[in-house]
């Protein structure tokens, strides 16, 4: 399957082809990735994009439909079971849905001989298929980020939404920046009050930050060790993701009792926002931030409920302008020391 990288202005890649995505109840519009094919190899997958025009006019949308949040429309009671109105709509449990991942070595990137449907982009180098990476110990959230949680943020900071009102669906419609400044928010919340579990406030303290996830700290939370090719395992399987479907499911909808770290969607649902720049492997992290251009794209991971099971796989590449609002794209957030 070859997707199209995708910005404001549309498709960067003459080769993809345009298609549409599954139609729902309300028309949407679907993610766009580059992802370039293994060399020798036809993987007969269409790719999805949009054009220029149509970029713009849903752009144009978005920004028409959005409203204030007003307090009728959330209020900081509602309870939603399994998660605290008193504590940002968090998950209710003893690190407030905040998974720890130890520190370590993990392997990074695809193996097509072990992975049949691996794109070239995955590839670690050119004499290399697979890497590896020693991250240092960091949190990562177990559930994608909600519309609740979100309008948590917009309440206290009476910023305007186009978010749905539907509380524990993933946030999507929103902005790479949009994302990062929920996450800014939410740090200073966590270092601020009386309601942060110990660990997570020493953890804050010694460095650590609210923040979307690297690249590879989004990976190594979604395979583990043992690289797998799913967060599950080696085969494909919808009984533990939504993909290749037409909605949106609430966040742990689809019960994953085997996925890596217990976290739920890290496969399918919406592409999940990371703070890493679209480059070629090898991965380091003291060049995330190097020969940033205006205008750079940032990684996606993870597919989309209305991916193909090819783009729900640990190791795929998304990249996505950062002004693109999109009913596929949403995020979950990690806290970190990087």
């Amino acid at each position: 399957m070859e997707f199209c990288l995708f910005d404001d202005t549309g498709c960067k890649r003459n080769k993809a082809v345009t298609i549409k995505p599954p139609p729902t109840n309300a028309e949407r519009t679907n993610s766009e990735v580059k992802l370039n094919k293994v060399p020798s190899r036809t993987i007969g997958i269409s790719a999805m994009i949009i054009s220029i025009f149509f970029t713009a006019y849903w752009m144009s949308l978005q920004g028409s439909l959005m409203d204030p949040v007003s307090e009728d429309m959330e209020s900081s009671a509602i309870l939603f079971e399994g998660f605290r109105s008193d504590a940002w709509q968090l998950p209710d449990d003893e690190f407030l849905g905040f998974v720890e991942i130890a520190s370590g070595q993990f392997t990074m990137g695809s193996n097509p001989a072990v992975d049949r449907m691996a794109y070239e982009n995955e590839r670690w180098s050119p004499s290399r298929r697979q890497g590896s990476v020693d991250l240092p110990t960091y949190y990562i959230a177990r559930f994608e980020t909600t519309n609740a949680q979100y309008r948590k943020f917009l309440l206290d900071t009476n910023a305007p939404t186009s978010a749905s009102a539907a509380g524990m669906i993933p946030i999507t419609n929103i902005t790479w920046p949009e994302a990062l400044s929920y996450a800014r928010w939410l740090d200073t919340q966590l270092r601020q009050s009386s309601l942060t579990p110990e660990p997570l406030r020493q953890f804050l303290s010694a460095g650590g930050r609210v923040n979307l996830p690297t690249e590879a700290e989004w990976e190594k939370a979604a395979r583990g060790s043992d690289a797998r090719i799913f967060p599950w395992g080696a085969q494909p399987s919808g009984a533990f993701a939504n993909f290749n479907g037409t909605e949106l499911l609430a966040v742990g909808s689809k019960a994953c009792p085997d996925c890596s770290y217990g976290l739920s969607d890290m496969a399918g649902n919406v592409w999940e926002y990371t703070r890493s720049p679209a480059q070629d492997y090898p991965y380091d992290s003291n060049d995330d931030f190097q020969h940033l251009i205006e205008g750079a794209l940032w990684v996606m991971r993870g597919g989309s409920y209305a991916d193909p099971v090819n783009n729900v796989r640990t190791a795929v590449r998304g990249s996505v302008g950062p002004g693109v609002r999109n009913s596929t794209i949403g995020f979950r957030l990690a806290i970190s020391q990087l």
